[in-house]
C-alpha cells in the first residue's frame, strides 16, 4: 500500500468515527433532560428508564474511538511524510488523542456500570449517583476538555508548521484548543445541573469544547480522503 492510500484510508476511518458521533447525538436528546445530580433516586430511575438507549450509546462510542484512532495514527504519519522533522509533534498529537479517547472510555464504563446497576430494578441510588458524579470531570468534563486541547494545539501547530493540510484547518485547531481551555475553570461551578450554562454539568463547555473539535475532525479528515 503506497503513502497516500494509507492516508486516504485513514480519513475515510476519520469520517466514519464522525458519522458515528452523529449518529449518537440524538440518543442524547430523546430520552430528556435527566434529573439532577443530586437526586439520587430521580437519577436511579431515569438511567433504569434509558438503559437501552444508554447502553446503544456506550456501545456506538466503542466503534467511534476505534475509528478516530485510525484516523489519529493516519495524520500522524501524515505529518511525517510531509515535514519528517515535524514527527515529535504529529507523535505529540497522536498521544493525546489516545489519552482523549482513553478517559472517555473510562467514563463510559463508569456510566455503563451506573446503567448495570439498575438492572432488576434493584438500583442502589447511592452507587448509581457515585458512578455518575465520577463521569462528570471526565464526559464532557474538564479532564476531557485538558486532553482534547492538547490534542488541537499540538495538531494545528503540526499542521501550520509542516503544511500537510490546509493552513486555516490549524488556526481552526487552534481556536478549539482555546475553547477547550476557556471550558476547563467549568468544574469550580458549585451548580450541578444540566439546564444551566456554565458548571460541570452544563451545556455550555459541553457545546464550546466539542463542537469546534468535531468540526476539526470532519475537515481533516475530508482533506486526507482528498490528498494526493
Amino acid at each position: 500500500m503506497n503513502d497516500f492510500k494509507v492516508i486516504n484510508r485513514t480519513g475515510w476511518f476519520g469520517l466514519a468515527g464522525v458519522l458515528l458521533l452523529a449518529l449518537e447525538i440524538p440518543l442524547w436528546i430523546i430520552p430528556g433532560t435527566p434529573p439532577l445530580i443530586h437526586d439520587a433516586v430521580g437519577h436511579s430511575q431515569f438511567l433504569a428508564d434509558i438503559r437501552g438507549i444508554a447502553l446503544t450509546r456506550i456501545l456506538i462510542d466503542m466503534g467511534m474511538y476505534a475509528c478516530l484512532m485510525v484516523m489519529f495514527a493516519g495524520f500522524r504519519f501524515l505529518i511525517i511524510e510531509t515535514r519528517p522533522e515535524y514527527e515529535w509533534a504529529g507523535t505529540l498529537a497522536l498521544a493525546a488523542g489516545a489519552v482523549w479517547w482513553a478517559v472517555s472510555l473510562v467514563a463510559d464504563s463508569l456510566e455503563g456500570a451506573a446503567v448495570l446497576d439498575t438492572l432488576g430494578g434493584m438500583a442502589d441510588p447511592t452507587a448509581v449517583r457515585a458512578l455518575v458524579e465520577a463521569t462528570l470531570l471526565i464526559y464532557n468534563g474538564s479532564i476531557a476538555f485538558a486532553v482534547t486541547g492538547l490534542f488541537m494545539a499540538a495538531a494545528g501547530y503540526a499542521i501550520v508548521a509542516s503544511g500537510a493540510l490546509p493552513k486555516w484547518t490549524g488556526w481552526l485547531a487552534w481556536i478549539s484548543a482555546a475553547l477547550c481551555v476557556v471550558a476547563i475553570p467549568s468544574m469550580y461551578a458549585d451548580v450541578v445541573d444540566h439546564n444551566g450554562f456554565y458548571n460541570v454539568a452544563g451545556w455550555g463547555p459541553a457545546i464550546v469544547a466539542n463542537v469546534p473539535p468535531l468540526i476539526w475532525l470532519l475537515t481533516a479528515s475530508i482533506f486526507m480522503i482528498r490528498k494526493r
